[in-house]
């Protein structure tokens, strides 16, 4: 049972190739390629098997490419070849070879499109990650839709997927997030009195607000939303006034510990909770803090230092003007320009603590050590610039074994009425999460934030994504299953063993064709899609495959003998209701991909 039509004509062109030239080595055919031609009136598939194949075998590509046509034309599954260009060979299939598709669909369900690509290879997904200092807002939404479909992708496609959140709850702003917890404390133990003449004393005597507790304690708070009002609440029902200073002076280190670990937890719960909303799930959660305690950290570069990787050395100073601060200082760094990076990297700050990028080695020898073959991180495009330094890491950790692949979000630009939204009250300074999933719903979210590739800013606007009309694709996609739903209801619901006997021949007119074409290519768009780490092209072909249905259904408007119930065409009846179930099939398939659900009927 063919499940891939493109990777079963592959075969035969990489056989019909072998045959013509049997001394080719194994790396010349894994270039050959069977795909969509770019203009569909060339016909369903084209390859470059000639082109990719002349000079290896020393033969000009179209001579090679008039062989080749002479050996594939031969084949049942192929109806015609013809050369293009310089050697590119174009290929058309014969109808009953694409209606075959049909069963194949109908009987394996929304299984259809799973792959072995991925050969259970263990592959790491991370994603959001956001500091647990807030509520997930718009930013963070974008990149766990893409890292949650694109994990659902590469499972759909054979790899064994690990999910992954790494919680950032060690390093200044943990800290601060503290203090700014400890402010609220104190507002709300404000009827506690405090010694004279003290910091407390003087905030007693405040209003209390920010910058009353920055000028009483000596801080700068970055924090300061209303959602730590119920985290504070709950610090007084668990420690009541325990975490006041007895002396009044700012909180001791060991007190600064207990509510950076409890907010830090809270601030967790409601981001799983945000996330939950949005039908994203993590399989682990790792705490950098925990993994530096653990000696994560000189564990990795211990790794490092044995491969000769590590050394002390000075810095050639920045390129353009030169900082008022720069000096030219030894430090302990990372010889990550042996591994394609611009700059060896400092691992140790000038006071002895651990950069940054030292824990983040920490965090992906992590994954590396407990057995993942691949590692795919999606961040935020501004970390763009730290891609280099961090696959020269990973390549140096894992002698160049494991592949690091990067996805970078660009910005999300939230509109109503053609006008920038305005941002929460609750978190003070920009749009949540919950705020975004309350306006429109989770799968609209979802979607939408999939129907531009990542790296491409994207504007949310809030008004497209409620209207029903083809120009909001979540409405377009699930309206396409909806019909199909409506058509098969109208049936008496036939299942899908039943439509899969059914015979297909009346399926002829060319858009039903174009239909059957389309469910097709599903395995190798999820292939392709999986292997660019692209997910959004689900969100694209689920477009074009409801755009294609929607278009049958026009023609059986136009013209009835296209209808799909026909009383007096039994057999085109049951044909044509075998090509609606697997329509609503492969949209369920491309959804689950997504993480939206399908719809039974629109209101």
């Amino acid at each position: 049972m063919t499940t891939n039509i493109f990777a079963s004509v592959r075969d035969r062109v990489v056989a019909a190739v072998q045959t013509l030239h049997p001394a080719l080595p194994p790396e010349v055919l894994a270039r050959i390629q069977v795909e969509p031609p770019r203009d569909p009136a060339h016909g369903d598939m084209a390859t470059n098997a000639a082109l990719v194949c002349g000079k290896p075998a020393g033969q000009p590509p179209r001579a090679l490419a008039e062989a080749l046509v002479a050996a594939l034309v031969a084949l049942p599954e192929i109806d015609a070849a013809e050369i293009a260009g310089p050697g590119f060979v174009n290929l058309r299939l014969p109808p009953a070879f694409l209606r075959a598709q049909v069963p194949v669909v109908l009987t394996k369900g929304e299984g259809f499109g799973d792959s072995s690509l991925g050969a259970a290879i263990p592959i790491n997904v991370e994603y959001v990650s956001a500091n647990p200092t807030g509520p997930m807002h718009v930013g963070h939404c974008r990149g766990a839709v893409v890292g949650d479909a694109l994990a659902r992708l590469l499972a759909k496609a054979g790899y064994a997927v690990t999910k992954e959140y790494y919680i950032n709850d060690a390093g200044a702003q943990v800290e601060a997030l503290a203090w700014a917890a400890y402010w609220r404390y104190l507002r709300a133990t404000v009827d506690v009195p405090a010694p004279e003449a003290t910091p407390l004393a003087a905030f007693r005597a405040s209003p209390g607000e920010r910058e009353d507790f920055e000028r009483c304690f000596g801080v700068t708070l970055q924090y300061g939303g209303d959602y730590l009002v119920p985290v504070a609440e709950a610090l007084v029902v668990r420690f009541g006034a325990g975490l006041l200073p007895a002396d009044g002076a700012g909180p001791s280190a060991e007190t600064l510990a207990t509510i950076r670990a409890f907010t830090v937890e809270a601030m967790m719960a409601e981001i799983r909770q945000d996330l939950a909303a949005l039908g994203v799930e993590h399989d682990v959660f790792i705490s950098e803090a925990a993994l530096v305690a653990a000696g994560g950290v000189t564990r990795a570069l211990a790794v490092l230092d044995e491969k000769g990787l590590i050394y002390e050395g000075v810095l050639e100073p920045p390129k353009g003007k030169t900082p008022d601060d720069w000096e030219p200082r030894p430090q302990t760094l990372f010889r990550s320009t042996n591994f394609g990076d611009d700059v060896d990297r400092p691992l140790r700050k000038s006071d002895g603590s651990n950069t940054y990028f030292a824990n983040d080695i920490a965090n992906h020898a992590d994954k590396i050590f407990r057995g993942q073959k691949q590692l795919v991180q999606v961040w935020g495009a501004d970390h763009g610039g730290y891609v280099k330094r961090m696959a020269a890491a990973v390549a140096a950790l894992s002698d160049g074994t494991v592949p690091l692949d990067v996805v970078l979000c660009q910005i999300v630009k939230v509109l109503k009425n053609g006008e920038p939204v305005r941002m929460s009250k609750r978190a003070g300074t920009y749009i949540t999460l919950s705020d975004l999933i309350d306006e429109v719903g989770r799968d609209a979210v979802r979607f939408t934030m999939l129907t531009r590739k990542a790296d491409a800013q994207m504007d949310f606007d809030l008004d497209r994504v409620v209207e029903q009309s083809r120009e909001n694709p979540v409405f377009y996609v699930q309206y396409a299953h909806a019909r199909c739903r409506s058509v098969l209801r109208a049936a008496g619901d036939p299942g899908p063993a039943a439509l899969a006997a059914a015979p297909l021949e009346a399926l002829a007119d060319p858009t039903e064709m174009a239909l059957i074409r389309t469910l097709a290519a599903w395995p190798r768009t999820v292939e392709q899609a999986a292997l660019a780490r692209e997910p959004h092209r689900i969100a694209f072909y689920l477009h074009d495959l409801a755009s294609a249905f929607h278009l049958l259904w026009n023609r059986g408007r136009d013209d009835s003998t296209l209808r799909f119930i026909r009383e007096e065409e039994a057999e085109a009846t049951q044909a044509r209701l075998a090509l609606v179930a697997a329509t609503a099939v492969v949209i369920r398939s491309g959804l689950a991909v997504l993480g939206v659900g399908p719809v039974e009927e629109m209101r």
